[in-house]
């Protein structure tokens, strides 16, 4: 298991190293981001003091109205299409860096528009199983919290390669999660390496942003309000910024992953031989 966290911390670094070559690929998350907030403000500002809100945003209990079942359905349509979008744009344009090109904001937001239907269609998927895990955990506290939990992971390894097979594949959303879930079975332990490794680098990397924002309310409770306004600002930007160039080295692996997984070669940007050693004797 180290050595797979090593193995993973190892491809981090280069795909940090395509993400350096393209700095503006931060673009993606930040957009996806905004999005999410605005499509958070459109559900949330109609339902504002009214007995739905908190049935929607803030009980674990599932809705008792049948009417909040479609507006939760609707959210995670929304949501679900505005952060896959997002992601299929930064995916097609690690692609095209992989290949040797050299992709722009503008082609990623083009490539990502051409796959329309297949991300609409995935939404629709993703929230019906986000209802589902709604409606599980709302049954117990306790034991739906855990079979929501276990069931989750599941189908977030299940599903770990879907954006790039929608992207190049260009199947439907059922094609693309058997298709992920195949892939998966090859390169599962080097893809939760690179993720449990990523993990580990992200968890330190914010670390500085973290304490920024400890000393601004521990400031803010001693009545220093200079010093808690200026760390906590310092400490939010150093965690978005971590959190947006994290956002990509994630979406870059996945890619070269999902290459290597499906094509057997490794992108030139990447270690053969890390690659080709994480699948063992599979390969």
């Amino acid at each position: 298991m180290f050595e797979r966290i090593a193995t993973g911390w190892e491809l981090m670094k280069q795909s940090f190293g395509v993400l350096r070559q393209d700095k503006e690929l931060v673009v993606f998350p930040l957009l996806s981001g905004a999005a999410c907030l605005a499509v958070l403000a459109s559900f949330a500002l109609p339902l504002w003091n009214t007995t739905w809100f908190q049935q929607f945003f803030q009980d674990k209990q599932a809705p008792q109205d049948p009417l909040l079942y479609v507006l939760l359905f609707a959210f995670y349509v929304v949501n679900y299409f505005v952060i896959v979008f997002f992601n299929a744009a930064l995916v097609s344009c690690a692609l095209k860096r992989l290949a040797g090109g050299d992709p722009t904001v503008s082609y990623g937001l083009k490539q990502a528009s051409s796959r329309l239907p297949q991300i609409a269609a995935w939404a629709v998927v993703s929230a019906t199983v986000g209802v589902v895990l709604k409606v599980i955990e709302s049954k117990s506290q306790k034991i739906g919290q855990i079979v929501a939990s276990l069931v989750g992971a599941g189908w977030a390894i299940a599903t770990y390669f879907v954006v790039p097979i929608l992207v190049v594949e260009q199947v439907g959303p059922f094609a693309a999660l058997k298709r992920s879930t195949s892939l998966m079975r090859r390169t599962w332990g080097e893809a939760l390496a690179g993720k449990m490794g990523l993990g580990l680098v992200i968890f330190g990397a914010m670390l500085p942003g973290i304490v920024l924002m400890m000393v601004g309310f521990a400031a803010a409770a001693s009545d220093y309000a200079v010093i808690a306004g200026l760390s906590i600002a310092l400490g939010f930007v150093w965690i978005m910024g971590v959190s947006l160039v994290s956002s990509a080295v994630q979406s870059i692996l996945l890619t070269a992953l999902y290459l290597y997984a499906s094509e057997g070669t490794a992108p030139p940007q990447f270690d053969a031989a890390l690659l080709r050693g994480a699948f063992g004797s599979k390969r």
